[in-house]
């Protein structure tokens, strides 16, 4: 397969390294606001360790994104799995996932970054992953990536 453009989102946290790398690495942290809005994640298995795997169940609850799956054919409930290759606590986690929920398209993996870095008064995340296979795809996965950091970002202002 040939290399795909890698797409960077960024946002800074009134938070500690710490309290980010937590949401994006326990049961509660990752069920409390991954999965774009209008979805909800339930943690299935969770092996944080280099060649472990995240399993989770992503539902469809909203009756919008219920309508989306339902025109394009996809299920309500997606299982996906993260194989984790790097895990640098609490600065730098990179994972792969398989998109293999797509119909008529050819499973293929999709590599995400997160990097943090303290800055002042909080810390900046750089989030960087692989465009998708098209254009459609590249923008739906960007606009699922915004709602979650959106999710992200509330969670850890509730917190302070």
């Amino acid at each position: 397969m040939t290399e795909r453009p890698k797409l960077t989102l960024e946002r800074t946290f009134e938070a500690t390294a710490d309290e980010v790398w937590e949401l994006w690495t326990t049961k509660d942290g990752i069920e409390a606001w991954m999965g774009p809005d209008g979805f909800s994640v339930v943690v299935q298995e969770l092996d944080l360790r280099p060649g472990g795997d995240l399993v989770y169940a992503m539902s469809a609850i909203a009756p919008e994104q219920i309508e989306f799956m339902t025109k394009a054919g996809m299920p309500l409930v997606n299982e996906h799995r993260f194989t984790f290759i790097e895990i640098d606590r609490p600065r730098r986690l990179v994972y792969r996932d398989i998109a293999d929920f797509i119909p008529g398209v050819e499973p293929y993996e999709v590599e995400t970054v997160v990097e943090l870095h303290p800055v002042e008064g909080g810390v900046r995340m750089v989030l960087t992953f692989d465009a998708m296979h098209d254009d459609r795809w590249t923008q739906l996965a960007t606009m699922g990536r915004e709602s979650e950091l959106r999710k992200l970002e509330q969670l850890l202002a509730a917190r302070s």
